[in-house]
C-alpha cells in the first residue's frame, strides 16, 4: 500500500518530468548519486547514437539535437567541459568548437556494455569533473567462443549491419567488433527533412551568406558511419593482467540541420592500455597503470550549401567558393593508482597526467582562397599533472567516502601574443550513506571541483579573423551539496534526490559583446569577446520509482527538474585584449541557459512470457518558461510523445526487436538555441532556428547469436 501511495504522489507532483526508462535497460545505483545503465549493446538497437540512449534512460540528462547521429548531452544543466566523458577510462574530446562531434559521437551503442553516471563534483580520479561524469564501458572479451550478427532497418532508409565475435582460453581472450550504418535525412512531424527545415526557415547568416542546401544536395543522405573495435585481455601471471584495445570511428558527410556547415568526415581512434598487479605487498592490494590516447580529425565544409556556389546565373550549381574549417585534437593520458587495505578500509592514491592538443585552420577555394592558412585555434596545449587520494570507511551502518585532488595545469599556445596560463587548485568531496534498515538509505554529499577554460573559450578566431575567445578567463569552480533517500518495498522502489550547485567564475557566453569591422568596404558587426566569467547557481531535484502491478507487469517512472540563475545580470565592462576596445554588456535576463524544464516519462512494461517483452512509453515535457533570451534562447512548446517496443526471442539463437517511436508523428524540439553554439537564424522571425526531432520512426532489428 505504501508503494502505491508513493507512486501516486510522484505522478501527481511531476506533471511534465524527465524520465528514466528503467524497463528494457536495467538502471541501477551503487550509491544514491550514481546510476548504472546495463545491457546497452543488447537493448539499444534503434540507432548508434549514445546520446539518445542517455537522454531516455537518465532523468538528469537531456539531449542537444545537432544532426541525425552526432548529438550532445546536458547533465543537470551542464555540458561541454563541465562534465567528463570517458570511454574505458580514456578521456576523449571532440575537435569541433561548435560541438558537431561531441565525445558520445565517437562510439556506438552496439559496442557499449554499460554506462555509469555520477552527478556532482564527486570523482577526483579524472581532471575537470566539475558537475558530473559519464563513464562508458565497452564490451569485454569472453573465454567462451561466442558472437552475433545483426541487421537493423528503420524509417528514412536507415540501414545498419554489425557483427562481433569473442573467444579465448585461460590466458588470452579477444573481442573483435565492426558495424556499418547509413541513413537518409529524417523527417519531422510535418514531413520536412533537415534541408527543408532550413529552407522553410528562410535562414540568412549575419554575413549575408545563404546556408541553404543546393538543389542537387537537398535529398542527400544524412550520414554514413563505420566502426571497428578490437580488445585483448592477457593473464600474464596469476596476479598480473594486461588489457589493450583500439576503437576506430569513421563518419562521412554528416549533415547538421541548423548549422552553416557540415562535416566532410569525422575520424577518431581511441587507444587504451591497462596493466594490473594484485597483492604486491601489505601496502599494495592492487596497483594499476593506465595509458590512453585519442585522436580526432574533423573538417567542416560549406560544400553542399548555396554559400559556396560562386555563380548560379547559368543554373549550374557548383562549390567553387567552398570554405573548410579543419580541426584536430589529440588527448594523451597516464594514471598510476595504488589501492591499500587498512583493516576494513580502502585507501587509494594516484598520479594522473593528461595533455590535450587542439589545432584548427581554415581552407578556402575559389574566391575564398585568402582564408587558406588562417588559424582558428593555434596549437593549444592543456597539460594537467595531479595527485589524488580517496578513502572509503564503514562505521557501523554509515559509509563514508572522502576524496581530494591537487591539480597543476598549464595552458599554452603557439600564438606568442599570449603568455602561458598556470592554474593550481584543489578538488575535494565527502559522501556519506546511512543505511537505517535493509530497505532504506540516506545520502549526503558535499563537493568542490574546478575546471580550466578550454582552447576555444580562450583563443578561438573566426574565419573573418575576429576573436571570440577570452584569453583572461579564470577557472570555474562548483561547490555543491546533494541530499537523497532511497526506499525499497516488496513490490516497488522509490528514490528522491535534491541538489544545490554554486558556480563561481562560470564560463558563460555573452551575446551582447560585439565589434564592427570593415568587410570589403561594408561595415559588419559580429560577436568577438564572447566568453565571460560569471557567478551562478543551479538547484533541482530528481525522483524515480518502479511499481510491480503483478508478476508480469510493472511501471517505471523518472523525474528531473533544474532551475538555474545568474547571480546578477551581465552588466560588466569588458576590454578586448587585442584592440583595447571597451564594450559594456547591458543584459537584463538572469536566467541561466541550458536549463531544461520538467519532464515525465512513464513506461508500462509487460513480459508476456520468458521470450516476449513489450513496452509502451509516454514522454511529456513542459514548455520552456525560464530561458536566457538575451543570449539566444527562446520559448519552446511542450510536447507529448508515445513510443512502443517489443522483443521476441526464438530459441537460443535468434532475437527480433521491433518498435515505433513518436507513433502520433508529433512535431517538437527538445533542445534550445543558446548562442554558445553557432546556429542559423530564421530570416522571418529573427530567432535562432530550432531543429525539430524526428517524426514517426519505425524500426526492426534481427540478431543471430552463436
Amino acid at each position: 500500500m505504501k508503494s502505491k501511495i508513493y507512486l501516486s504522489v510522484i505522478c501527481a507532483f511531476a506533471i511534465g518530468v524527465n524520465a528514466a526508462d528503467l524497463g528494457d535497460i536495467d538502471v541501477q545505483g551503487e550509491l544514491i548519486d550514481t546510476k548504472v545503465i546495463e545491457n546497452v549493446s543488447s537493448e539499444e538497437v534503434k540507432s548508434a547514437d549514445l546520446a539518445e540512449t542517455l537522454y531516455k534512460q537518465i532523468p538528469s540528462i537531456d539531449m542537444i539535437r545537432r544532426s541525425g547521429i552526432a548529438n550532445d548531452i546536458i547533465l543537470r544543466g551542464q555540458k561541454r567541459d563541465n562534465i567528463v566523458i570517458t570511454v574505458d577510462d580514456s578521456k576523449i574530446c571532440g575537435a569541433c568548437p561548435n560541438r558537431m562531434d561531441p565525445p558520445t559521437s565517437h562510439i556506438v551503442a552496439s559496442n557499449v556494455e554499460s554506462v555509469t553516471v555520477t552527478e556532482g563534483p564527486y570523482n577526483v580520479e579524472n581532471f575537470g569533473t566539475l558537475s558530473g561524469e559519464v563513464k562508458v564501458k565497452l564490451k569485454e572479451p569472453t573465454k567462451e567462443f561466442k558472437g552475433e550478427v545483426e541487421t537493423t532497418v528503420g524509417s528514412f532508409d536507415y540501414r545498419k549491419v554489425g557483427a562481433k565475435v569473442s573467444g579465448g582460453n585461460d590466458r588470452v581472450k579477444v573481442l573483435v567488433s565492426t558495424s556499418y550504418e547509413n541513413s537518409a535525412q529524417y523527417e519531422d512531424g510535418d514531413g520536412n527533412t533537415m534541408a527543408q527545415q532550413i529552407a522553410n526557415a528562410n535562414t540568412i547568416t549575419a554575413q549575408g551568406k545563404n546556408p541553404e542546401y543546393q538543389d542537387r544536395y537537398m535529398d542527400m543522405d544524412a550520414y554514413t558511419k563505420k566502426t571497428a573495435m578490437a580488445k585483448v585481455f592477457v593473464k600474464v601471471t596469476d596476479n598480473q593482467d594486461l588489457e589493450a584495445s583500439i576503437t576506430a570511428n569513421r563518419s562521412d558527410d554528416v549533415l547538421y540541420g541548423n548549422s552553416k556547415m557540415d562535416a566532410s568526415y569525422d575520424n577518431s581512434d581511441i587507444y587504451n592500455l591497462k596493466y594490473t598487479i594484485r597483492d604486491i605487498s601489505e601496502y599494495s592490494k592492487k596497483l594499476t597503470f593506465k595509458a590512453y590516447n585519442s585522436q580526432v580529425t574533423h573538417p567542416m565544409s560549406t560544400k553542399y550549401r548555396l554559400s559556396s556556389d560562386s555563380d548560379n546565373t547559368d543554373g549550374i550549381e557548383n562549390s567553387n567558393n567552398e570554405v573548410v574549417s579543419k580541426l584536430t585534437t589529440d588527448m594523451t593520458g597516464f594514471k598510476l593508482i595504488n589501492e591499500t587495505q587498512i583493516n576494513e578500509d580502502l585507501l587509494t592514491v594516484g598520479l594522473d597526467y593528461s595533455k590535450r592538443n587542439w589545432d584548427g585552420i581554415y581552407i578556402g577555394y575559389g574566391t575564398k582562397t585568402s582564408l587558406t592558412g588562417r588559424v582558428s585555434i593555434q596549437d593549444v596545449d592543456t597539460t594537467n599533472n595531479a595527485l589524488f587520494v580517496k578513502y572509503n570507511k564503514d562505521i557501523d551502518n554509515l559509509n563514508v567516502k572522502v576524496g581530494a585532488r591537487y591539480n597543476d595545469t598549464i595552458i599554452s599556445t603557439a600564438n606568442t601574443t599570449y603568455a602561458d596560463r598556470d592554474f593550481n587548485f584543489v578538488d575535494a568531496n565527502i559522501l556519506t550513506t546511512l543505511t537505517t534498515d535493509s530497505n532504506t538509505r540516506y545520502f549526503l554529499g558535499i563537493g568542490r571541483a574546478s575546471r580550466v577554460p578550454d582552447g576555444r573559450e580562450l583563443y578561438f578566431n573566426s574565419s573573418v579573423n575576429v576573436m571570440s575567445g577570452t584569453p583572461t578567463l579564470d577557472e570555474t569552480t562548483n561547490t555543491e551539496i546533494d541530499l537523497g533517500v532511497e526506499k525499497k518495498y516488496d513490490n516497488g522502489s522509490f528514490k528522491f534526490k535534491t541538489f544545490y550547485s554554486m558556480l563561481d567564475d562560470y564560463v558563460y557566453f555573452n551575446k551582447g559583446n560585439t565589434k564592427t569591422f570593415s568587410k570589403m568596404g561594408t561595415p559588419t558587426t559580429v560577436a568577438y569577446h564572447s566568453f565571460e566569467n560569471i557567478d551562478a547557481y543551479v538547484y533541482g531535484f530528481e525522483m524515480s520509482g518502479s511499481y510491480d502491478i503483478d508478476d508480469n507487469m510493472y511501471v517505471d517512472l523518472g523525474v528531473a527538474y533544474q532551475r538555474g540563475q545568474k547571480d546578477e545580470a551581465m552588466t560588466s565592462t569588458n576590454v578586448n585584449t587585442i584592440t583595447g576596445e571597451t564594450t559594456l554588456t547591458n543584459q537584463t535576463d538572469t536566467d541561466l541557459a541550458d536549463i531544461t524544464p520538467l519532464k515525465i516519462n512513464i513506461a508500462l512494461n509487460y513480459d508476456v512470457d520468458d521470450s516476449l517483452t513489450t513496452k509502451i512509453e509516454l514522454i511529456h515535457a513542459n514548455s520552456w518558461n525560464n530561458y536566457d533570451s538575451d543570449n539566444g534562447e527562446q520559448a519552446l512548446d511542450s510536447y507529448n510523445v508515445v513510443n512502443l517496443k517489443a522483443k521476441k526471442e526464438f530459441g537460443d539463437s535468434f532475437e527480433m526487436t521491433v518498435g515505433i517511436d513518436n507513433i502520433f508523428d508529433t512535431t517538437y524540439a527538445v533542445s534550445n538555441t543558446y548562442a554558445d553554439l553557432i546556429l542559423l537564424s530564421d530570416g522571418t522571425t529573427g530567432d535562432v532556428m530550432l531543429l525539430n526531432e524526428p517524426g514517426r520512426y519505425m524500426y526492426a532489428n534481427l540478431k543471430y547469436k552463436f
